[in-house]
């Protein structure tokens, strides 16, 4: 199954397209944007409009706790399944978002890093 993957910066159109483009195949917009991931910060990360969401399906978009630890090497755990399930349904991923990151562990991989001590967190 081919995705389709929109890069670019805030307030460049990348949700508009992505609702049109998953309107227009049956796929779904998935989100790769740092600070979408959070529940309750919808407005200060300028996440797809209820209008949007009602127009196409989302995935990834509000699902991690605002104070939860949350880094690449986890987004690339949960979108792996979640690609998984669409290419298994025949539904096209729409891969938009700003972060850059997110694109390159998507395309390339990433290397796993292990937890950062509390000891490490606190000093700095």
């Amino acid at each position: 199954m081919r995705s389709v993957l929109i890069a670019g910066p805030t307030a460049s159109g990348k949700s508009g397209l992505a609702v049109q483009l998953a309107r227009a195949f049956g796929g779904v917009v998935v989100n790769a944007d740092s600070m979408q991931v959070y529940d309750g910060l919808r407005l200060l990360t300028a996440r797809p409009s209820d209008a949007d969401l009602a127009a196409a399906p989302h995935a990834l978009y509000g699902h991690v706790p605002p104070d939860a630890d949350y880094s690449v090497g986890a987004w690339a755990r949960d979108v792996a399944p979640l690609l998984a399930a669409l290419a298994a349904d025949g539904r096209m991923p729409i891969i938009c978002g700003g972060t850059g990151l997110y694109f390159k562990a998507l395309l390339g991989g990433i290397d796993a890093m292990p937890a950062v001590p509390d000891a490490v967190r606190t000093a700095w």
